[in-house]
């Protein structure tokens, strides 16, 4: 249930970690004329966390870096995570391990993958110097014993999609930048943990929103969790908005797939599909429903590119 990457993976270390580590400026609020939301009186503003870096981007970078500097300072010399076989976290802990010249083991939820061609995602982490690790589904779901088995024991441990205390307090920057621009910053939620530390460092009077991206009513008890273990208890002003999974993770019907297609050619800005396609649909779908009173200034967080 192993896969190694190739003997050259690509390309070597960068420069050094700073490249990852070192404090980024803000990332670039737009705001966009959108005549479905202005009919509501609602102003629409896109936080292009994207932008933000260029092989780590949004919240990625964001929850990646407490981390790394940790294992950076730690001295350790490898990484290891948990994903599944589209995860983003698991490309972007790929990509950091190979600049600052890390080794890092991604384990993968589903062992029927492993005797497959890897898909492009996969590819990808393979070819940024990641050993895969395939599990079975029902093993995945009990992570402490799985580093070992993968045989990283004693590696610095990132948990699945990066969230953890550390992380948190990555998340919380995104929110201090937004504190003041809008009244709501929105953003889609796989594991919880940006919404966590968003509504953390968004300060009084504003309010966080998570669009999860899968079903299953999980998310509201881990990002309490979450939030205890990071601030000592609850932060912030936030809630979900469930039901625009389209699916479940990774689903993206047709119908949302036009819908992405259309903000993209109204606004000239790569929509990506698993996250920011559910998030800006989401968001589109309240509005007209009058979730927001009129003269609300939304802010979207575009935590990914295509």
């Amino acid at each position: 249930m192993e896969r190694s990457a190739d003997p050259a993976p690509g390309p070597g270390p960068g420069p050094g970690p700073d490249l990852i580590l070192r404090p980024r400026p803000a990332s670039p609020l737009r705001e966009v004329h959108d005549e479905r939301f202005a009919a509501q009186g609602v102003r629409l503003l896109l936080k292009r966390d994207d932008l933000v870096h260029p092989e780590l981007p949004g919240n990625k970078w964001r929850k990646l870096a407490p981390n790394l500097r940790a294992a950076v300072a730690g001295g350790y010399p490898e990484l290891v995570t948990f994903g599944g076989a589209y995860s983003n976290h698991l490309r972007a802990t790929a990509a950091a391990g190979r600049l600052l010249g890390l080794t890092t083991v991604g384990i993968v939820r589903g062992d029927e993958l492993a005797g497959r061609p890897l898909n492009d995602s996969l590819a990808r982490c393979a070819a940024d110097g990641m050993r895969l690790h395939f599990v079975t589904r029902s093993a995945y779901r009990d992570k402490a014993g799985l580093p070992a088995l993968a045989g990283a024991e004693g590696a610095y441990v990132i948990p699945e999609g990066g969230s953890n205390a550390l992380a948190l307090h990555g998340c919380a920057e995104l929110g201090r930048e937004l504190s003041g621009t809008c009244d709501v910053a929105a953003v889609a939620c796989g594991t919880g943990g940006t919404l966590a530390g968003l509504a953390a460092g968004l300060g009084a009077g504003r309010r966080a929103l998570g669009v999860p991206v899968v079903g299953g009513g999980f998310l509201e008890a881990e990002i309490r969790s979450l939030q205890t273990a990071a601030f000592g208890g609850p932060a912030g002003d936030w809630s979900l908005a469930e039901g625009y999974a389209h699916g479940g993770y990774a689903r993206v019907p047709a119908e949302l797939a036009r819908f992405a297609a259309d903000f993209e050619s109204r606004h000239g800005l790569p929509v990506e599909r698993i996250y920011v396609a559910k998030l800006l649909w989401a968001l589109l779908a309240l509005t007209r429903a009058g979730t927001f009173p009129r003269g609300t200034t939304l802010a979207a967080v575009v935590t990914g590119r295509p």
